[in-house]
C-alpha cells in the first residue's frame, strides 16, 4: 500500500462544542453551554460559555479583516488614471478622468435640459461614505502642488464634498479598486443636480446659463470659467 498521508490537506480536529438553550416564553431567553472534546471525540465538562470562550468565538467569526485586505485593491494592473490610494481602515482613492462628455441630468426646476454635455477634467478623492471632487485646468502635470479648481457643478460644498441627497450609497469593504472608482462616478453622473451649496457660484459667472449653454451643443467646456478654491492636491492627502 502507498502510504499517501503527506498528500492531505491540513487536519482539524474538534476541540469545543457548544449547545444552545432557549426557552419557551415571550422572551426567548437563551442560554450557551460550552462542552471541551476530549482525544477521542467525545464531549466532557459542561460549563457555561465563559467570556473569553465567547471573545474566541467572535474572532473566529470575525471575516472583516479578511474582507479589508481586497478594499482598493487594484484587479490587475493599477489604472494610470489614480494618483494616490491610502487602503487602511476609512481609507481612500484619488483619481482623475480627463475632459469628456457625460449625460447629466437636472430637476426640471432648474430650467436646465437633461443631456449629454462637455465637463473639464475633474479630480477624485472618495472613501467607502464620502465623496469630493475637484475640477482641473489640464492633466498634463499633476503634481503635489496642482491647484485645485471648483468642480462646476451643482450639489457640492465649498470644501468639495459632494452632497448625495437620496443616492443610496453601497461601497462593500472588499470592493476592488476599479469597481470602486467606476461605482462612485456611476453614483455622482446617475444622480440628479438640484441646488447650489454655499451660496456662491462654482464657476465665473452664472451656472445655470452655463449647463444651458453646453447641454446638447458639442461645445467644449470652457475651462476659463473655472474657479480656484486655494486648494492644492497636497493637500488632499490626508
Amino acid at each position: 500500500m502507498k502510504n499517501i498521508t503527506d498528500n492531505f490537506g491540513t487536519m482539524y480536529t474538534p476541540v469545543k462544542a457548544l449547545v444552545v438553550f432557549q426557552n419557551n416564553n415571550a422572551e426567548r431567553n437563551t442560554y450557551i453551554e460550552s462542552y471541551d472534546i476530549n482525544t477521542n471525540g467525545y464531549p466532557i465538562n459542561a460549563h457555561p460559555l465563559s467570556l473569553s470562550e465567547s471573545s474566541a468565538l467572535a474572532n473566529a467569526l470575525d471575516t472583516s479583516d479578511e474582507l479589508k485586505r481586497n478594499f482598493l485593491k487594484p484587479s490587475g494592473l493599477l489604472p494610470k488614471n489614480v494618483l494616490y490610494i491610502n487602503p487602511d481602515h476609512d481609507g481612500y482613492a484619488i483619481w482623475y478622468t480627463p475632459a469628456m462628455e457625460a449625460a447629466l441630468f437636472f430637476i426640471d426646476k432648474l430650467g436646465i435640459p437633461n443631456g449629454k454635455a462637455a465637463i473639464p477634467p475633474l479630480l477624485w478623492k472618495a472613501s467607502r461614505k464620502d465623496l469630493y471632487i475637484f475640477a482641473l485646468d489640464s492633466i498634463e502635470a499633476i503634481e503635489e502642488q496642482t491647484p485645485l479648481c471648483r468642480a462646476p457643478f451643482f450639489n457640492i460644498y465649498d470644501d468639495g464634498r459632494v452632497c448625495m441627497g437620496t443616492v443610496s450609497v453601497d461601497v462593500q469593504p472588499d470592493t476592488l479598486l476599479q469597481e470602486f472608482m467606476q461605482l462612485w462616478e456611476s453614483y455622482f453622473f446617475n444622480s440628479y443636480f438640484s441646488h447650489l451649496l454655499g451660496g456662491k457660484s462654482p464657476v465665473q459667472g452664472n451656472i445655470i446659463q452655463l449647463w444651458q449653454s453646453l447641454v446638447g451643443s458639442g461645445k467644449e467646456f470652457p475651462v476659463t470659467e473655472l474657479v480656484k478654491n486655494g486648494i492644492t492636491l497636497k493637500r488632499l492627502l490626508s
